[in-house]
C-alpha cells in the first residue's frame, strides 16, 4: 500500500513539474472592446512572457490558448453572420427574388477559408526543418489567420447586415 502511494506521488511529480504557463485574455479584451485592430497575439505574448512560457512546450500552450479564445470568437461570429444571412435570404425568397442566397455562400466561404488556413499552417510549419519550432509556428499561423477570421466576421456584425 505504502509502495503504490509512492509510486503515484513519483509518477505525478513530473506532471506538476510542467504545469502550463498562464494565460489572461485581459490584455486581449482590451484591445478587443477598445476597438483595435492589431490584437493578435497580445495574450499569448504577455504569457510568453511569464514563467515557463518561453519554452516550446510554454509556448505551444500560450499560443493554443489564445488560438482557441479567437477560435470561439470566431464561431459565434459566424453563427451570428449565419442568422442573418438565413433571414435575408428568407426574406428575398418571400419577396420572389432570384437573388443567390447568402447561408449557402458564406458556408463555402468558410469551409474553404478552414481549408485555406489548414494548408497554411502546415506549410508555415514544414519551413522549420523538422526543428522544435515547427510547432511553435504553427500555432502563431493559426492564431494569426483565426483572429483575421473572427475580426473579418466581425465586420459583417458592425455593418449590420
Amino acid at each position: 500500500m505504502m509502495r503504490a502511494a509512492l509510486a503515484l506521488i513519483l509518477l505525478a511529480a513530473p506532471v506538476a513539474a510542467q504545469e502550463p504557463a498562464a494565460f489572461d485574455p485581459a490584455p486581449l479584451l482590451a484591445c478587443v472592446e477598445g476597438g483595435g485592430d492589431d490584437c493578435a497575439g497580445l495574450a499569448a505574448n504577455a504569457c510568453m512572457e511569464g514563467e515557463d512560457g518561453s519554452s516550446t512546450v510554454g509556448m505551444g500552450f500560450c499560443l493554443g490558448a489564445e488560438r482557441d479564445w479567437w477560435d470561439a470568437r470566431l464561431n459565434d461570429r459566424y453563427q451570428q453572420v449565419m442568422t442573418r444571412a438565413k433571414a435575408a435570404d428568407a426574406e428575398l425568397e418571400g419577396l420572389g427574388s432570384a437573388a443567390a442566397p447568402q447561408a449557402p455562400a458564406l458556408r463555402d466561404m468558410q469551409r474553404a477559408w478552414i481549408a485555406y488556413r489548414d494548408a497554411a499552417c502546415t506549410y508555415e510549419a514544414t519551413r522549420w526543418g523538422g526543428g522544435t519550432g515547427a510547432g511553435p509556428a504553427a500555432a502563431q499561423c493559426a492564431l494569426n489567420l483565426t483572429a483575421r477570421q473572427a475580426t473579418y466576421l466581425d465586420g459583417y456584425l458592425r455593418e449590420g447586415r
